[in-house]
């Protein structure tokens, strides 16, 4: 049988359930503000964040200091930090041609190996000699590798005064090569020291590493350099170290993609391949 309400009963219905909405909308603002917050932060700062983690020794964070560096943000190369090294030269296989720097506009720059019409097999490097060079501290850059058989390209450290005499590495300089990499032993990095030139006294030592990963990706190489040892890592891990001929002068940085045969036969390559470096940054001790 249907009962009629009073007026006192609708009333009571009617702020139950007013009273009902609000604590429902209340509780929906709380779980989307959580469910907001709990997404993570935004996509650009974990990118950020991740630049800056991504296989640097914990030593260097905590007890070091970034003096120099290159992020290679916007779309042209900064010539008060960078030269063209050796345009025009030819190296082995390849021609050294600016053309093949350029930077790609999100935070790398990129030395592009390639064929021109002539059939002409263009390299590049580029330095900061007679612009900037120091003596110790620890020296990293991140890299994508390049893909094709025939280039092997490099980060390395060299001096103004390399080979002026033989036996003298220490006041000459050594030519450091922090990092060399080439597809003909795609899952190698090579570490190597040289010194006393090229020529009849020229001597070197150094070593390589096997590791898979290193395929793909953006990775790690660095060097720490002190008074009596180099000691070479890659993805913030100790690669391998040495005490022979430790250079005790200053030197610049250098960058390079080149075709000398040691990364295989060009001819088998597929070109245009680029190398592709976020950045280049060197430490000291605080």
């Amino acid at each position: 049988m249907c009962r009629l309400s009073t007026n006192h009963e609708v009333n009571s219905m009617n702020n139950k359930f007013f009273i009902s909405k609000i604590l429902i909308s209340g509780s929906l603002i709380i779980m989307f503000s959580f469910c907001k917050k709990g997404s993570g932060a935004d996509p650009e700062d974990k990118k950020e964040e991740q630049k800056e983690s991504s296989g640097t020794p914990e030593y260097v964070i905590k007890d070091y200091k970034m003096v120099w560096n290159d992020e290679f943000n916007g779309t042209t190369l900064d010539l008060t930090k960078w030269n063209y090294r050796q345009d025009g030269v030819v190296r082995k296989l390849g021609t050294v041609n600016k053309e093949t720097i350029s930077l790609d506009g999100k935070g790398n720059v990129l030395i592009t190996v390639f064929r021109d019409n002539k059939g002409i097999y263009n390299i590049g490097q580029i330095s900061t000699e007679g612009l900037y060079a120091t003596r110790y501290g620890y020296f990293e850059c991140r890299v994508k590798l390049q893909k094709s058989l025939g280039p092997h390209t490099a980060f390395w450290l060299q001096s103004p005064t390399y080979g002026r005499t033989a036996g003298n590495p220490d006041k000459d300089g050594v030519e450091i090569d922090i990092f060399e990499y080439h597809r003909s032993a795609p899952t190698k990095v090579y570490f190597n020291t040289h010194w006393d030139g090229h020529g009849d006294y020229h001597k070197n030592y150094g070593n390589n590493i096997t590791l898979p990963a290193i395929v793909d990706g953006y990775h790690t190489f660095g060097l720490e350099w002190n008074e009596n040892e180099y000691t070479f890592y890659v993805d913030g891990k100790k690669g391998w170290s040495s005490n022979q001929a430790i250079s005790r002068t200053d030197q610049f940085i250098i960058l390079s993609a080149e075709l000398t045969g040691w990364g295989g036969d060009p001819a088998l390559g597929t070109f245009p391949d680029a190398v592709a470096f976020d950045y280049v940054r060197v430490y000291k001790k605080k």
